[in-house]
């Protein structure tokens, strides 16, 4: 089973098919995140074409329980980002 990409390893990537510098690609790959960020913060939803949609969704506090002890808590109220691939990812993954 493979490991999470790095970013570094997204660069890499890139520098090898583009050519460009490692710290130019590291910068492009930051900026592309950074954007991905700016637009849930400010829209709630960034989509790509062909790539996905990124959601930011509000899950609403709620008791938990710890399976050992079985002692129930509140988990806090917070924010959470889901991702849908489009329909060409998952035909691409599922068709691989």
């Amino acid at each position: 089973m493979k490991k999470n990409i790095t970013r570094d390893e997204i660069a890499e990537s890139i520098n090898v098919d583009f050519g460009l510098t490692k710290k130019d690609c590291l910068e492009i790959v930051n900026d592309i995140i950074d954007i991905i960020i700016e637009g849930l913060q400010k829209n709630k939803i960034v989509k790509i074409h062909n790539f996905g949609t990124f959601k930011l969704k509000n899950k609403k506090s709620r008791i938990g329980r710890n399976p050992k002890t079985k002692e129930e808590f509140v988990i806090k109220q917070r924010n959470v980002i889901s991702f849908k691939p489009s329909k060409n990812i998952l035909n691409y993954i599922n068709n691989n």
